[in-house]
């Protein structure tokens, strides 16, 4: 499965140009309201030139990058958790997801209404925060209510159920999100089993304009400031660039990145920090079939790694030949790296490393 993130914010933002932009999807785009009216999904690959390179020395048959998905929904409003506007109906659609990424207007243009009639980034932050908090809320309510009738029978695993709703029923009434609650190792699967909005990493979007994407302004400085607060991130993006960068060739979209001072297009910002957020990184497969990217958790032993590519992996584990991608950039081949010492084989207590190529045995 790929790595997921739903996209929320006001209507009329810039979500679905974003979204379109960065995902080449279809969506409807429209300055009014609630012109997203089913959830969008895009699929698009995560960049990563250290998979052409060991493309380059491997030469396979075929390349096969990780992927990323987001999720775009109709524009929330204040009142969305009671049914005000469309975005309500679609909040279900990114339970599911792994991270949150809320695209906010930092630019100022007459021509594109504001749903609250002014550009207040802060604001526009709180009423899409209190919304998703306010649906965690009516969730863990109904789910306490339910629990608290079945504990009359003395189960223990319906007493650390109804201890954990309890913690989070307190976190939400005082008005802060789920991922803030602090739970024990034994909490925690109860807790991800609600798929509470509010327990999601989530960053913010900036959608500029073009003169704010080098160095912002007075709007993204407040939400950098919001968002250092609570421990997340920014990426500024220029929606209207960015649907323009789509559209060109490789060649064309380096030279017109580097003509706007720009290292690498929005999505590549984007990803690279829901990665950041997520702890996330890459590791490798390569041979002759395929060299291949695979996505895991900072941490991650050599068996979980193994399980991201089929479960049976992970159950058989037996051991990894590992080395890593820098060393084969350095030497030039696989073979050198072998001759080097530099191949190593690793059990079950490996944690896998960012650039990694890993060749699994296991029993079936």
């Amino acid at each position: 499965m790929p790595l997921n993130c739903g996209i929320v914010g006001l209507p009329n933002v810039g979500k679905s140009t974003i979204f379109n932009a960065l995902t080449s999807a279809k969506a409807q785009a429209a300055n009014y309201p609630f012109c997203t009216i089913d959830p969008n999904t895009g699929v698009v690959t995560v960049p990563d030139d250290r998979l052409t390179r060991i493309a380059e020395l491997i030469h396979p048959k075929s390349l096969v990058p990780t992927t990323m998905e987001f999720i775009d929904i109709a524009g929330l409003v204040a009142g969305a958790s009671k049914g005000e506007g469309l975005g309500n109906q679609f909040l279900g659609h990114i339970r599911a997801t792994d991270a949150i990424a809320h695209v906010v207007r930092c630019f100022d243009d007459p021509e594109v209404v504001h749903v609250a009639g002014a550009i207040n980034p802060l604001h526009d932050i709180d009423i899409i925060n209190t919304e998703l908090l306010l649906a965690d809320l009516d969730t863990v309510e109904k789910r306490h209510s339910k629990a608290e009738k079945a504990a009359k029978s003395n189960d223990p695993k319906v007493k650390a159920e109804v201890a954990v709703l309890q913690k989070l029923l307190a976190a939400l009434n005082a008005g802060k999100p789920a991922r803030t609650v602090e739970l024990t190792p034994e909490e925690k699967p109860i807790a991800r089993d609600l798929f509470l909005l509010t327990s999601k990493p989530q960053l913010y979007v900036a959608n500029v304009d073009e003169a704010g994407l080098s160095n912002g302004n007075a709007y993204t400085a407040a939400v950098e400031q919001r968002a250092s607060e609570g421990g997340s991130q920014v990426v500024r993006i220029c929606g209207a660039l960015e649907s323009e960068i789509a559209q060109l060739e490789p060649a064309e979209r380096d030279e017109f990145l580097s003509s706007m001072g720009l290292e690498e297009p929005g999505l590549n910002r984007l990803i690279h920090a829901a990665y950041r957020l997520l702890d996330l990184i890459t590791y490798f497969t390569a041979g002759v079939q395929e060299v291949r990217a695979w996505t895991i958790r900072r941490g991650t032993k050599a068996p979980g790694a193994a399980g991201v590519i089929h479960s049976d992996f992970e159950k058989g584990f037996i051991k990894a030949d590992a080395y890593a991608s820098d060393d084969l950039f350095a030497l030039g081949s696989e073979q050198a790296v072998k001759e080097k010492g530099l191949l190593r084989s690793e059990g079950k207590e490996y944690v896998v490393k960012d650039g990694d190529i890993l060749f699994f045995k296991f029993n079936v």
